[in-house]
């Protein structure tokens, strides 16, 4: 709908200084008299048969306004009434010349053109009309300024705030959109907690509207910030925003609006493509090549929150196809070292889904030197623990590539700072990290070099969460243990080995008992007479005969070798003798 009548041509606007009072006697009365009319006019007898049941209805609305108490403290009122009158006299004036047999001055192309014009702006004020009696707010109080809901209000005031405020933006003209737009930002970041109230109690299509480049820059940009909080906010008023067709409005704004829309374009995109049913519509309103444009070119903010979108999309394969003939990965991976650090984190992550997502975008990964920024972003002591999760997650699905193996596992510096992860990083990236040190081929020089993390890979093994994390502690430590060196560092840590013996008491059941059985099994592999004399002082016969009889994978070889390596010390020390 207009944000404003269209114009009438013959007759000038009624002085609106008077009561709304006044101004709807007035219209009662002409309405009355072009009802009449248009029973006798002799010409377009069609248009205003057409016509007159808009005004029958006319006529119903405003009996239902006369019957509101407070129909005249209502300001949208003040504008509407005055701007129905004119077009119901310019109506009145064109029904007259029907009624005649004179000519029409300047054609009846231009005749029927002005009763076109006045019948939309009929219908318009009918509109409006309705929306006002619909919305209950003429059943109350009303002052020019919005006032807002105090903090102790209801949900029912809180309904009526809302009903107010968006039949002000609907209504009136820029004067009641601008204030209408700051009370609803005002509220909305005062408590965002309103919003799901605001999107189904609201016109959120409206608000949407409001977003299209023929609005004022100043009311656009308002409607912006109050889509971008709302879609922000919670799932519920993403979903709302997203079937009103929210996401094409902002692809639009993100493309050709100033940077502070742009910015708060991007927000809202972010917000609504985290609902993975909501990714496909990128492609459909051809916003993949905006995105990449954004992270390419826009402001901080804007880089930040578009990176975020397309890693949101990045897991839909038509979108991420498209995302690669529009030449993401180049973007995305100098936005790991030049962007914010949540638009590394954001960037990381989104390589980290391209590169599992198969060789050909490993490969342009590689061609775009991504390896090389990751491994340096991994050593920034800058980097936030989330941003290392997913540089380790793109390292790790790299990896899968055996050119890409082979140069991980000669990278000292890489290995060092993995064993240094899994002694200090969070639970996220302790496991990440002992999983590639798992599939990594690693020199003996560089697993002696991490001995140190192998404490904390037994407490990995401890730990029942994440899924997986026992494996990969156990699997980590089971490439270390080649070492002989290692083995007996892991056999003098007594508190790692009572933690060993412990995970195999088959009352423990959080832990897979193959795990710790694996990891017992290798240090008693090879000379390991240190290693035996340690576990049998911690009891670690009896869990494995119970574990035995279980039959659980490798606890009888295990048993046995610690069998065979009791023998041959009891006949080293019988020949000894």
């Amino acid at each position: 709908m207009p944000d404003q009548m269209h114009p009438t041509t013959a007759t000038s606007d009624p002085p609106q200084e008077q009561p709304p009072e006044t101004f709807l006697n007035l219209i009662t009365n002409v309405l009355s008299l072009l009802l009449l009319s248009t029973i006798t006019v002799q010409s377009f007898i069609g248009r205003w048969q057409v016509l007159r049941p808009k005004l029958t209805s006319l006529q119903s609305s405003l009996s239902s306004l006369s019957d509101s108490p407070l129909w005249p403290q209502n300001p949208l009122l003040h504008t509407l009434l005055p701007s129905l009158l004119s077009t119901l006299q310019r109506l009145l004036s064109l029904s007259h010349q029907c009624s005649s047999t004179c000519s029409f001055l300047g054609g009846k192309l231009l005749f029927q053109s002005d009763l076109d014009i006045a019948s939309s702006s009929l219908s318009n004020h009918l509109h409006d009309l309705g929306l006002l009696l619909r919305s209950g707010v003429l059943h109350q109080s009303n002052a020019i300024i919005l006032s807002h809901p105090g903090p102790g209000s209801n949900k029912e005031e809180l309904v009526f705030f809302i009903h107010d405020l968006f039949t002000r933006l609907q209504v009136g003209g820029a004067e009641f959109k601008r204030p209408a737009l700051e009370s609803l930002l005002q509220v909305l970041n005062e408590d965002q907690k309103l919003a799901s109230l605001v999107a189904k109690e609201g016109n959120i299509g409206y608000l949407i509207g409001l977003l299209d480049f023929n609005n004022q820059p100043s009311i656009r940009e308002q409607a912006v910030s109050a889509v971008s909080i709302l879609a922000s906010s919670d799932g519920e008023s993403r979903k709302i925003i997203f079937e009103e067709g929210g996401l094409g409005h902002l692809l639009r704004v993100l493309e050709t609006g100033s940077m502070p829309v742009r910015e708060k374009a991007a927000i809202a995109i972010e917000a609504i493509t985290d609902d993975p049913d909501n990714g496909w519509a990128i492609s459909a309103y051809r916003g993949v090549p905006v995105l990449i444009e954004a992270c390419r070119c826009g402001s901080q903010v804007t880089q930040t929150h578009a990176v975020g979108a397309i890693r949101n999309v990045a897991g839909v394969e038509d979108i991420r196809m498209a995302l690669a003939e529009e030449g993401v990965v180049p973007v995305i991976i100098h936005l790991l070292v030049s962007g914010t650090s949540a638009a590394q984190e954001k960037a990381a992550d989104c390589v980290a889904i391209l590169a599992s997502s198969g060789e050909y975008f490993r490969t342009l990964i590689i061609q775009e030197k991504g390896l090389q920024r990751l491994m340096y972003l991994i050593q920034d002591l800058s980097s936030t623990s989330c941003t290392i999760e997913h540089i380790l997650r793109a390292i790790s699905s790299l990896s899968v590539s055996d050119s890409i193996s082979q140069i991980l596992s000669s990278s000292t510096a890489l290995i060092v700072h993995l064993g240094e992860l899994i002694r200090h990083g969070n639970i996220i990236s302790q496991q990440i990290s002992a999983s590639l040190l798992a599939n990594l081929s690693i020199s003996d020089g560089n697993k002696r070099a991490i001995a140190s993390c192998m404490g904390s890979l037994v407490k990995l093994m401890e730990s029942p969460k994440p899924v997986g994390i026992q494996e990969a502690g156990a699997l980590a430590l089971l490439s270390l243990l080649t070492v002989r060196w290692n083995k007996k560092e892991l056999a003098r840590d007594e508190k790692g080995l009572m933690k060993l013996v412990q995970m195999l008491d088959p009352r423990c059941e959080l832990i897979d008992k193959k795990f710790p059985v694996m990891v017992v099994d290798a240090l008693l592999s090879g000379r390991s007479g240190g290693c035996r004399k340690r576990l049998l002082a911690a009891g670690v016969c009896q869990h494995l005969q119970k574990l035995a009889e279980m039959e659980v994978a490798g606890a009888k070889k295990a048993l046995q070798r610690l069998s065979e390596n009791r023998l041959k010390s009891m006949f080293s020390r019988a020949w000894r003798e």
